[in-house]
C-alpha cells in the first residue's frame, strides 16, 4: 500500500465511531503505524491513561514492556521504526471482576485485515496476550497464554508471543521464571537485531 493510502486508512481508523454507544469514555482510537517500521507490537486495548494521553503503552505496562525489550521510550515511540497496533483501538471499559474488559471485536472485523495487509516491512511481530495471539497465530495458538508463550521458539524469527506486561501479571511472572530466563534474552536480541539493521 502506498504511504498516502496508509495515511488515509489510519485517518479513517482514528475517525471511527462504530462502537461509540458502547464505550464508557467515548471513542479515541489509539495506534501507530508506518510503512518503514520493522517491528510491530500488538497489544490488547488502551487503558484509561492511554485513552487520556493518546499514547499507547504510556503506563506501567509500557514501562515493563520496554524493559523486556531492552529499549528506551524514544526508540519505542519512533513511529518510523516501531508500529503499535492493539486488537482494540479504544478503551473498552472496566470489567466488574477486575481489570479492563477485553478488546472489542469490531476493530479486528472492520480494520485489522486491511491494516496488516498494508504493512510490507515488518520483520518481527510481538503478539501480547491471548486476543492478539489468537488473531496472529490463529490455529497455532495454544489453550492458554502460558502454553503459547512457552512455545515461542516455534514462532521465531517472525513472531515472539508475550504475556501482558500489566502489573496484574506479577504473580504469573513469579510462577514462570523460565520467561525471564529464556524469553527475555531472546526478545532483546531479536529487537536489537531488527532495529539495529534498519537503514
Amino acid at each position: 500500500m502506498p504511504t498516502d493510502a496508509l495515511a488515509d486508512l489510519l485517518q479513517d481508523i482514528r475517525a471511527c465511531r462504530h462502537c461509540a454507544a458502547a464505550l464508557p469514555l467515548g471513542p479515541r482510537p489509539v495506534l501507530r503505524a508506518s510503512q518503514t517500521a520493522r517491528l510491530i507490537i500488538c497489544g490488547q486495548a488502551p487503558g484509561t491513561r492511554v485513552h487520556a494521553t493518546g499514547l499507547p503503552f504510556n503506563d506501567p505496562s509500557g514501562d515493563r514492556l520496554r524493559a523486556w525489550m531492552g529499549i528506551d521510550r524514544d526508540t519505542f515511540y519512533d513511529e518510523t521504526r516501531v508500529s503499535i497496533i492493539p486488537m482494540g483501538f479504544c478503551y473498552p471499559g472496566r470489567d466488574p471482576r477486575g481489570g479492563d474488559l477485553p478488546p472489542r471485536s469490531e476493530c479486528a472485523a472492520l480494520w485489522h485485515d486491511r491494516l496488516f495487509a498494508s504493512l510490507t516491512c515488518p520483520k518481527l511481530l510481538l503478539p501480547i496476550g491471548r486476543y492478539a495471539q489468537a488473531y496472529h497465530l490463529k490455529e497455532q495458538t495454544r489453550p492458554s497464554v502460558t502454553e503459547t508463550v512457552k512455545a515461542w521458539r516455534e514462532f521465531t524469527p517472525a513472531m515472539i508471543p508475550l504475556p501482558h506486561p500489566s502489573p496484574r501479571n506479577i504473580g504469573w511472572l513469579k510462577r514462570n521464571p523460565w520467561f525471564e530466563a529464556e524469553v527475555i534474552p531472546a526478545l532483546r536480541a531479536a529487537v536489537a537485531d531488527v532495529l539495529g539493521n534498519m537503514p
